[in-house]
């Protein structure tokens, strides 16, 4: 038996939930910043740098100002109030501002660069000097070469840039949740299944009305209306008032609008990468990224849509074939898609998906997906009760590894008023050895926004946020398994994003395999097993309209590369642009009036910028790599372990493809991502 020579994170090590309250906030990060930079302009007068007095020291600061930060980030993410926003956008201003000092330091960049040219660089070890590499990278990539005259103005517009950002995301978050619509008749609801339509009573009776059916813009809600409603009426207005959010369409024209701050967004995008030397956004963002050029990413979409668009135009006229005998309908209309899809679903396939629900409930599934990482990667997780936490609904899990604890994770899985829509990770502490020797755990922030538990039952997923929870658990592991002990590149940092969504994407194709299934699922009342016949039809609908999935995807990947590649201030017309990537890959153009880019959160608010490719670019790694353990052993450990050994421990240290081909044996493949969605047969 293993000694436990550390069963458990200490409370330094976890986050300070319930030391640093609101109030308290911007005095800590405001005396973090003071101090970090009170040791950059000691650590630039170092004359000979080498790691133990420049890249220790400078690492301790940041990550002490990191680890408040993700706090703060995290409160306004799930957690958002009148009372923070002010806060937190004034924190934001002062990190922006700080970062960006940072970042534009010649002294502390030449102190880098006499570090990598010094004689003792190369008996650094592969992660220091990766991460040393990477940081000289960031430097140039953030404007270090500038002039003295210009570095004003690029501090300016970052400054404005990251409030810009902000503004976006509020207006989202504002928009979905400013929006609801009571139904005063079950009748209306007609074809949703019970599962919704007692959410939907709860969600009315808790906003003080005494009957009815309350719906509303987040996902739990507009999704079963979107699938199930057979009022076509209720499923336009939905349809439209989702689709027009933050925009100066739909029922809330103009409240919200984004129109303007994407604008300028793009405006100030466009002059920061001028300034470091790129023609477009687009180029600057490929320069850190697995792909070789912007000509190699549009090269790749078109090649994707090339291959897949045939597939997507035959699945789109057999559902409009079926949608007119089935109903008589003359024009399938986008908020008809999700309905019929459904419905053409059950018709072929003899199930609905809300068959499986009850099968599925939150918490087996947990347990489940845990058991499977147990099996592959040979690690223990177990949940920790007496862990500070940021609310009621999250849990803090811990990971062991040979009986020592390892790192940890929150999991945060339901829908509530004040947090942004979606599912994600996002970073709490990551793994590094201090000045002392000292390792610091990496502890990682899982989201996700399903429907939570009721008095009468416990959430139940369906089969789409199963593959969701396995998506953000496999981000999860890639960011906790790391043994680096380098913090730039430990857990995911430096990890190309091109590349990041390598081992999320690729946990998904165990989520209903046979070996699988039986730890993620039983009836939530009685534990019976899923029926095997319901298991076969779904494993049978795994492909069901992949094509049409794949241009959707293709649809946001071209228009965001497109846009970054092409924009340009008072000439680019961004609603053109939508309809011309429509028009060379969308099966069904929606009306004018929709305003899906003025949502698009990912691009003009998160980490996607010219990036959104990322998710087709590393599915295609990901179905290679799960292709090994489909030839060789599902679940075998001992092809885990070597997957673990290549990527989930080794972050941003080691050149992906090396990391590739080294587990694979070879350079990826495109054929297994065509197969797992449909497009060209096994």
């Amino acid at each position: 038996m293993p000694t436990m020579n550390n069963p458990l994170l200490t409370s330094a090590e976890l986050p300070e939930f319930d030391v640093i309250r609101l109030e308290h906030f911007e005095p800590a990060i405001d005396q973090l910043i003071e101090r970090s930079e009170a040791e950059i302009e000691r650590l630039v007068n170092l004359t000979e740098p080498s790691w133990d007095t420049l890249i220790l020291p400078f690492q301790a600061c940041s990550e002490k100002l990191s680890e408040v930060w993700s706090v703060v980030s995290l409160r306004n993410a799930v957690l958002n109030t009148d009372e923070l926003r002010p806060i937190y956008e004034r924190i934001l201003s002062k990190m922006t501002a700080f970062q960006t000092r940072v970042s534009l330091n010649t002294e502390l960049y030449q102190a880098y660069l006499r570090l990598s040219e010094s004689p003792g660089f190369k008996d650094l070890s592969e992660a220091q000097r990766a991460s040393i590499e990477h940081v000289l990278r960031d430097f140039r990539l953030s404007g270090v070469a500038l002039s003295a005259d210009q570095k004003p103005e690029y501090a300016e517009l970052s400054q404005k840039l990251s409030g810009l950002q902000n503004n976006f995301a509020q207006n989202v978050l504002d928009a979905t949740q400013g929006w609801s619509k009571l139904i005063s008749a079950a009748t209306v609801l007609k074809g949703l299944p019970d599962s919704s339509l007692a959410m939907f009573e709860r969600a009315a009776k808790d906003k003080g009305h005494e009957a009815g059916y309350l719906l509303t813009l987040d996902l739990p809600s507009y999704l079963p209306v979107m699938t199930y409603c057979q009022d076509r009426n209720l499923r336009q207005e939905l349809y439209t008032a989702y689709m027009t959010r933050a925009s100066d369409q739909g029922p809330d024209a103009g409240k919200w609008d984004n129109s303007d701050i994407i604008d300028e967004i793009m405006q100030l995008r466009q002059r920061q990468s001028s300034m470091l030397g790129f023609d477009t956004f687009a180029e600057r963002s490929v320069a850190s990224k697995m792909a070789e050029s912007t000509a190699s990413v549009m090269d790749f979409l078109n090649d994707l849509a090339r291959r897949s668009r045939n597939t997507a135009d035959a699945e789109f006229q057999a559902l409009t074939r079926f949608a007119k005998e089935r109903d008589g309908l003359s024009e399938l209309e986008m908020w008809d898609v999700a309905y019929y899809s459904e419905q053409l679903k059950q018709a072929e396939y003899g199930f609905s998906k809300e068959e499986l629900r009850p099968f599925f409930p939150a918490e087996k599934v947990l347990s489940g997906m845990f058991k499977l990482a147990s099996t592959l990667f040979d690690i223990e997780i177990r949940e920790r009760p007496s862990a500070p936490k940021f609310h009621a609904d999250a849990r803090y899990f811990e990971i062991l590894e040979d009986g020592n604890v390892h790192s940890g994770f929150y999991v945060d899985l339901y829908a509530r008023q004040g947090k942004r829509g979606g599912a994600w990770l996002a970073s709490c502490k990551s793994r590094y050895k201090d000045e002392d020797g000292r390792i610091t755990k990496p502890v990682a922030f899982l989201t996700c926004n399903f429907t939570p538990p009721s008095e009468d039952e416990p959430s139940l997923l369906t089969p789409e946020e199963v593959t969701t929870l396995f998506h953000e658990f496999g981000h999860c592991l890639h960011y906790t398994l790391t043994q680096v002990e380098v913090a730039n590149v430990s857990c995911i940092r430096n990890v190309p994003w091109d590349a990041v969504e390598l081992p999320s994407q690729m946990l998904e194709n165990w989520c209903f395999e046979e070996q699988v299934l039986p730890w993620i699922s039983g009836h939530f009342e009685t534990g019976a097993p899923v029926p095997s016949d319901l298991i076969d039809k779904l494993k049978q609908s795994q492909l069901f309209q992949g094509g049409m999935l794949m241009v959707r995807q293709l649809e946001f990947a071209l228009f965001d590369f497109r846009l970054h590649m092409e924009y340009q201030a008072g000439k680019t017309d961004i609603l053109a642009l939508v309809d011309e990537v429509r028009d060379a890959v969308a099966v069904r153009k929606p009306p004018a009036d929709t305003r899906f880019c003025h949502a698009f959160s990912h691009i003009f608010a998160g980490g996607y910028s010219a990036g959104y490719y990322s998710y087709k670019w590393a599915e295609v790694l990901s179905a290679d790599a799960f292709s090994r353990f489909d030839e060789e052993g599902l679940l075998d450990p001992e092809i885990g372990k070597n997957f673990k050994e290549e990527f989930l421990q080794r972050g941003g240290s080691r050149d992906v493809m090396a990391m590739f081909c080294a587990f694979r044996g070879r350079k990826p493949s495109i054929e297994p991502l065509l197969k797992l969605s449909g497009i060209i047969d096994d």
